[in-house]
C-alpha cells in the first residue's frame, strides 16, 4: 500500500493529537507511572504501545512501560511472538508473555468471548501487580467505546460504555483507554503506514459476535448521518460516561 508522503504526515498528525488529547483530557498518565500494556498483536495494541513508547521519551511526565501478550490455550487466535518481541525492543519495552485458558464448560453460561476476555483481564490484573505497575493500557479506540454504549442500551437498558479512565475498587489498579478518541479507520491506515504484521490466526468467534452486528447497523445509520459515532461519543462525553 502506497501512502502520499502528505497523507501519511497529515494521517500521523492527527492520530498523535487525539492520543495527546486524550491523555490530557482525562487525566491519563501521571508522574511515577508504571503501565502495563496489553499486547494482543493487533493493530489497535501495536498502534498504542508504540504512541506510549513515543510519549516516554518525553521527560514529563515521567512514566515507564511494560508490554504483556497473553496466549489462551483453547482459543485459535495467535500473534507471532518473535515479531512482538522485536516489536517491543525496537521501541525500548519490555514484553512478558503468558498462557492462560478456560473450560467452556466449566458450568458457566457466559458466552466463549465474554470468558476469553475475562480470563484475559484477570492474567492482565495478576501480572501488573506482580510487575509493579498502577496502571494498565488498552486499545480500545472510540468505534470500541461507540458500539459498546449501544449494546449495553440495546441489552441492558442503560447508557454506559468502557470509560477512558476507571479506577479499581478493589485493588490498587486504573485501566486507561488513551486510543479512546481515535477513529478506528485511522488506526487501520496508521498500522499499514507502519508496516505492522497481522496475527496469524484471527478469532473464530469475532464475526458471529453481537458487536459485529452492532458494527453493521452503524454502517446502515451513517448513511443517513454520516458523523453518528461522533454525535454518540459526544452525548457519551457530554454526560460524564468515559470516566469513572
Amino acid at each position: 500500500m502506497t501512502v502520499d508522503a502528505t497523507d501519511a504526515g497529515r494521517l500521523e498528525r492527527r492520530v498523535a493529537k487525539r492520543f495527546h488529547r486524550a491523555l490530557a483530557a482525562f487525566g491519563l498518565i501521571e508522574d511515577g507511572d508504571r503501565i502495563l500494556v496489553g499486547l494482543s498483536g493487533g493493530k489497535d495494541s501495536l498502534c498504542l504501545l508504540e504512541l506510549l513508547a513515543r510519549r516516554m521519551r518525553v521527560s514529563h511526565p515521567s512514566f515507564s512501560v511494560v508490554a504483556m501478550h497473553i496466549r489462551m490455550d483453547n482459543v485459535r487466535y495467535a500473534a507471532d511472538t518473535t515479531y512482538l518481541e522485536g516489536f517491543c525492543a525496537g521501541l525500548g519495552v519490555p514484553l512478558h508473555v503468558a498462557t492462560t485458558g478456560f473450560s467452556e464448560f466449566e458450568g458457566s453460561k457466559k458466552p466463549v468471548c465474554f470468558l476469553c476476555s475475562w480470563y484475559r483481564r484477570k492474567q492482565l490484573f495478576n501480572a501488573a501487580q506482580e510487575l509493579g505497575c498502577n496502571k494498565i493500557a488498552l486499545g480500545h479506540h472510540k468505534d470500541d467505546i461507540v458500539q459498546t454504549a449501544l449494546m449495553n442500551l440495546f441489552s441492558q437498558g442503560h447508557f454506559a460504555t468502557m470509560p477512558a479512565k476507571l479506577a479499581m475498587r478493589k485493588m490498587p489498579l486504573a485501566i486507561i483507554r488513551p486510543l479512546c478518541m481515535e477513529d478506528e479507520a485511522d488506526i487501520a491506515a496508521f498500522a499499514a503506514l507502519r508496516g505492522y504484521e497481522k496475527t496469524l490466526k484471527s478469532c473464530p468467534y469475532e464475526a458471529a459476535s453481537s458487536r459485529d452486528d452492532v458494527r453493521r447497523m452503524l454502517a446502515e445509520a451513517e448513511r443517513i448521518n454520516p458523523d453518528v459515532r461522533h454525535s454518540i461519543f459526544n452525548a457519551l462525553l457530554a454526560e460524564g460516561k468515559l470516566v469513572e
